[in-house]
């Protein structure tokens, strides 16, 4: 399969939209860009396009996919009912990297929702994006466009370093602000629960919805037999080749550590301005004071150690767990398989 690219830098490109929303419309797959990361993209409503997404990436069947709606109206045929905490959460940040999950309706293929009862819908805020789903007048399901369990795409060149030859087309729209995926927060049960950290921090839900809960599976593998309820939960993501371990405590300490323990084939992933103190190869991954730096970087960061030639294992740094830095240490540690190491 050649992967067609198309270089669209606005969204009043219609000729060039079109052209991608052509392929959706005819059941192809297409790397698009938005806020967070590079989805992969198919018509939501179709199993058979959605199967595709699973065959190119790799990606387990039981891991659920999120549909991408361009207007509030696109959201209405794909669940059984929108609540009224559904539509704070839509008033307060849509268009945004949140995505709420809510009881589906039967026009959600079971591909798309991995069997579950319920469906994850999120409006992205790039521009692109929703004018191509405005374009192909259908909703999208897209989860990230990379080889499933690596590093997240943010930008076209990690999306064919990773799927060139496998998918029928690539939209570049430029790197992605955000970074990380989006949050995830389910308001199928009583009381809203966060599935995923993201670009919404929990902090501001609590502002719009009062209480929250916070899934045991944000900072810990799922149970044995557990079916994730979100994508991100279940299986190891956002590895490099490289085995990664996270270091948590103060930055001498690391230090020390690294030059106790590691071995030649070793790499650190740093904060900015650390990588000339380590005394192995160095990857930073933004200021350690500014968690939006952190998001946008790490996926790169990931990626670029594995372009370090002979490297078999990162030494993470920590970054604070709370606010948007959350979502940056769920990411870290699920590349990790969870490996952290108290200093």
């Amino acid at each position: 399969m050649q992967t067609k690219i198309f270089t669209i830098k606005t969204a009043a490109d219609t000729e060039q939209l079109n052209a991608a929303a052509k392929i959706i419309q005819n059941g192809g797959i297409a790397a698009i860009p938005t806020e967070t990361v590079y989805g992969l993209a198919a018509n939501a409503l179709d199993g058979n396009a959605v199967s595709k997404i699973f065959k190119a990436k790799g990606r387990p069947q039981d891991n659920p996919l999120i549909v991408h709606i361009s207007e509030l109206s696109g959201w209405y045929p794909l669940v059984k009912d929108i609540p009224e905490a559904a539509l704070k959460l839509a008033e307060a940040f849509w268009p945004g990297p949140l995505t709420v999950i809510l009881p589906k309706s039967d026009i959600i293929p079971a591909e798309v929702s991995a069997g579950l009862s319920t469906v994850a819908v999120r409006m992205p805020s790039h521009p692109i994006a929703r004018a191509l789903i405005r374009a192909a007048g259908l909703p999208l399901a897209a989860p990230s466009a990379n080889v499933s369990g690596s590093p997240s795409p943010t930008s076209a060149k990690h999306v064919l370093n990773d799927l060139n030859g496998k998918i029928d087309a690539v939209i570049d729209g430029g790197v992605c602000t955000v970074g990380v995926e989006s949050t995830v927060i389910s308001l199928a049960d009583k009381t809203p629960c966060l599935l995923r950290p993201g670009g919404i921090t929990p902090e501001q839900l609590k502002a719009v919805l009062g209480k929250i809960d916070i899934d045991p599976a944000v900072f810990s593998s799922l149970a044995t037999g557990e079916k994730p309820s979100s994508p991100g939960m279940k299986y190891k993501h956002y590895a490099p080749k490289a085995r990664v371990v996270i270091l948590k405590g103060s930055l001498e300490a690391f230090i020390n550590f690294v030059k106790e323990n590691a071995s030649e084939s070793a790499a650190v992933l740093c904060f900015d301005g650390e990588d000339r103190m380590m005394p192995v190869r160095a990857v930073s991954y933004g200021r350690e004071d500014v968690p939006a730096e952190q998001a946008q970087k790490l996926f790169g960061a990931l990626r670029a150690v594995d372009e370090i030639p002979g490297t078999d294992k990162v030494y993470a740094r920590c970054p604070i767990a709370s606010g948007l830095g959350l979502a940056v240490y769920n990411r870290l540690l699920r590349a990790a398989s969870f490996e952290v190491i108290e200093l």
